[in-house]
């Protein structure tokens, strides 16, 4: 009997001693996927620095990204030099090769469309990458894509024809900006998704109406849109509508109200 009980005895410690350790398994395992869980989408510092019109400055963490920036130097003064530079078409208010060349660019990488490429003197070609629409490249952490933009309306189809000019979406850790740079409410605007924070156009004759911008708004829905690019000479776009139309539908859709227009001559 003894024997028995000895066996028995053992027994039992050995299967206290496995499921003690199974269960300290699961409570390690569970730790490190929680720990992988909170490092998959870390948070990221996105500031935004409107500089006038279409042009922007984007700090996200620590990579300073230009948007279309045009305009004299002295406007880029108080931001930090560029890291990465994106560039949507070839107008004036969205390229400026005498902005370019005063900035200081030695270690800057320049994403544009072949259009734009082409006005680019060769001493920036070891610089640039250029994307057709659809095309994506990362640089420094930060992935670009280049949405689309172009005209709908006949009457303005010749200021920007569709395949020329990109606008842009910009990613990092699941953070989605988008810069929708000259357009419409067009086909691939309403079709993005998993946007946080959307840059919208709106001034006539050159892009699209308040209403057709709060409509794309209203069907992609994106987390907050921000409404720039929305004067024109003389003309500037209601941009109050724009917010009570897209508040009207959609009050979670958050309307950021930046100063676009700093100085008194645009």
């Amino acid at each position: 009997m003894n024997v028995i009980h000895l066996f028995r005895a053992i027994l039992v410690l050995s299967t206290v001693l496995i499921l003690g350790c199974k269960e300290k398994s699961k409570s390690a395992s569970t730790l490190i996927n929680e720990t992988v869980a909170s490092k998959e989408d870390p948070v990221v510092d996105i500031e935004i620095i409107p500089i006038e019109h279409a042009s922007a400055v984007l700090i996200m963490d620590d990579i300073t990204i230009y948007i279309d920036p045009v305009g004299k130097i002295d406007y880029y003064n108080d931001v930090p030099e560029p890291d990465l530079i994106l560039i949507t078409d070839i107008h004036g208010d969205h390229f400026s090769l005498e902005t370019l060349e005063a900035l200081n660019t030695q270690k800057s990488k320049i994403i544009l469309p072949q259009a734009v490429a082409e006005k680019l003197p060769e001493k920036f070609t070891p610089q640039i990458d250029i994307l057709n629409n659809g095309d994506q490249k990362e640089r420094f952490g930060i992935n670009v894509e280049a949405i689309p933009m172009y005209n709908l309306r006949e009457e303005a189809k010749d200021f920007h024809p569709k395949g020329r000019g990109n606008g842009y979406v910009i990613s990092k850790n699941n953070q989605r900006i988008y810069f929708s740079g000259d357009t419409e409410d067009i086909p691939e605007m309403r079709g993005l998704s998993h946007i946080d924070k959307a840059f919208i156009c709106m001034n006539l004759p050159y892009t699209m109406t308040v209403e057709s911008a709060a409509d794309a708004v209203l069907e992609f829905r994106p987390k907050q849109v921000y409404p720039y690019h929305y004067r024109g000479k003389p003309d500037v776009s209601d941009v109050t509508l724009f917010n009570e139309l897209i508040k009207k539908e959609r009050p979670d859709i958050e309307v950021v109200q930046l100063d676009w227009y700093p100085r008194e001559d645009y």
